[in-house]
């Protein structure tokens, strides 16, 4: 019995390290030239929007895998309900940081623009790569009888 969990056990650390790979490489990238590019079109400003746009969406999706592998071994509607639970705190944290964000900095300091399309290229990199890695595990789910 013991075995068996041990591998099983492994198995998932592999899984999960699998997704964070399949996660983080695709949407650092994108990251990377994102900020290149918004400081070479929208200089400093779109440097700053760019990195910080950067940090933001990792930062959110990553809350969405740690969840994901704190929950693991859950109850399925407790699972469901620490997942809605995370995503309404992660809404409600990321409109309060985006208010402060536009209240405590000039549009000079940081472009909004360069924030917004980096966030995006980014989210669609991340969320890619995250569609990418699932389909590459080979997650073995119980059978209802």
């Amino acid at each position: 019995m013991s075995d068996s969990s041990d591998i099983d056990a492994q198995d998932s650390k592999r899984n999960d390290r699998a997704m964070w790979r399949g996660t983080l490489i695709p949407s650092s990238a994108t990251a990377v030239v994102a900020v290149g590019l918004s400081a070479l079109f929208a200089h400093k400003a779109g440097f700053y929007g760019a990195l910080l746009a950067s940090a933001v969406v990792i930062i959110f999706f990553s809350v969405h895998l740690i969840v994901g592998v704190v929950s693991k071994e859950l109850d399925p509607i407790l699972t469901m309900g620490v997942a809605m639970f995370s995503y309404f705190g992660k809404v409600l944290l990321m409109a309060g940081f985006l208010i402060a964000v536009d209240k405590a900095t000039s549009p000079t300091t940081v472009s909004r623009g360069a924030f917004g399309a980096s966030a995006i290229a980014i989210a669609l990199a991340w969320l890619a790569g995250e569609i990418r890695a699932f389909t590459k595990l080979k997650l073995h789910l119980p059978l209802p009888k």
